[in-house]
C-alpha cells in the first residue's frame, strides 16, 4: 500500500510515517528539507520509502509534486494532507496569497484534487482551533478583516474541515482530525504555544498526534466516516463553520478562483 504523507520531515508527519511504515505500507515523505526527509526514511523499519521535495509557498511546485506521484503510482492508498504552519507575523506568498492559507488550505487542496481519481482515502490535520475560524470564502486571506495569527490559523483549520465535507460529497473517502497540541517546533515564535509547552503534561508527543492519523488511514472509520472530524479515535460534533455542505460549497468554489 502507498501513503503519501505531507509535511513528514518531523513531528506528526515523521511520527505517522513510521508507524504505517511498521504495518506495511510503502510511504512516500513529502516536504521542504531533504535532508531532514532522509533521515526519517533511513530511520523506517518497514519498506523502503520513497522521498519527495515540495514547498507548499509555490503552488507550481505542488502542482510539479502532483505530477511527479501521477507518473509513479498508479493506486495511493491514503493521502495524508499533514504539512501545516502558524506564523504570528502575517506574510504573503510568491502566489499572492496569505501564508497559511495557501499553505494550510490551498496546496492541500490543489494536491487532493490531481489525485483525487488514483486515492483510496484522504486524512487531513486540521485541528480544535477550527471552532474558533471565521473563514470568510470571500477573503481567504483576510485582506479585507483584521489579521491576527491566531485568527488566521482557526480560518485555515475550519476549511480543512470544510474541505473535508466537500471531499465527502464528491465521493471521496476523506476524514479530518484534531492531532492535539503536540510537543514540536509547532507555532515557535506564538507566545501561547510557549504557555502550552510550560503547562506539565499538557503538550503531547509527536506519536500521540500520529495516533488519530494512523488509525483513520488503517481503520474502516476512514472509510465509513466520510466527511466527518476525529478528536481520537471517534467522530465528533462540530459547529456548522466546520460541517455546513452549504458553506463547504462556497469555500470550494472561492478556492478554485484562488488557484487557477
Amino acid at each position: 500500500m502507498i501513503s503519501v504523507i505531507t509535511g513528514a520531515s518531523a513531528g506528526i508527519g515523521a511520527a505517522a510515517a513510521a508507524e504505517l511504515s511498521r504495518r506495511g505500507h510503502r510511504v512516500v515523505l513529502v516536504g521542504r528539507d531533504r535532508r531532514r526527509l532522509d533521515e526519517v526514511a533511513g530511520g523506517l523499519a518497514g519498506p523502503k520509502a520513497d522521498v519527495l521535495t515540495c514547498d507548499f509557498t509555490s503552488l507550481d511546485d505542488v502542482r510539479a509534486l502532483a505530477a511527479r506521484l501521477t507518473e509513479r503510482y498508479e493506486r495511493i492508498a491514503v493521502l495524508a494532507n499533514n504539512a501545516g504552519v502558524m506564523s504570528t507575523k502575517r506574510s504573503v506568498t510568491p502566489d499572492g496569497h496569505e501564508l497559511m492559507i495557501q499553505v494550510n488550505h490551498l496546496a492541500p487542496f490543489v494536491l487532493t484534487r490531481s489525485l483525487a481519481d488514483r486515492v483510496d482515502r484522504v486524512v487531513t490535520t486540521s485541528s480544535r482551533a477550527g471552532r474558533s475560524g471565521r473563514l470568510d470564502p470571500s477573503d481567504l486571506s483576510r485582506e479585507r478583516r483584521r489579521w491576527n495569527g491566531w485568527l488566521q490559523y482557526g480560518d485555515t483549520k475550519q476549511a480543512n474541515a470544510l474541505f473535508t465535507v466537500g471531499l465527502a460529497a464528491r465521493g471521496v473517502a476523506a476524514t479530518c482530525f484534531h492531532p492535539g497540541v503536540i510537543r514540536t517546533g509547532f507555532a515557535a515564535g506564538s507566545l501561547l504555544m510557549r504557555v502550552f509547552l510550560a503547562l506539565p503534561g499538557y503538550a503531547k508527543p509527536p506519536e500521540h498526534g500520529a495516533r488519530t492519523l494512523v488509525h483513520l488511514a488503517t481503520h474502516r472509520d476512514g472509510a465509513e466516516h466520510q466527511g466527518r472530524y476525529f478528536d481520537g479515535r471517534a467522530p465528533r460534533e462540530v459547529p456548522s463553520t466546520m460541517s455546513d455542505p452549504a458553506l463547504a460549497e462556497r469555500l470550494w468554489e472561492a478556492t478554485l478562483k484562488a488557484v487557477r
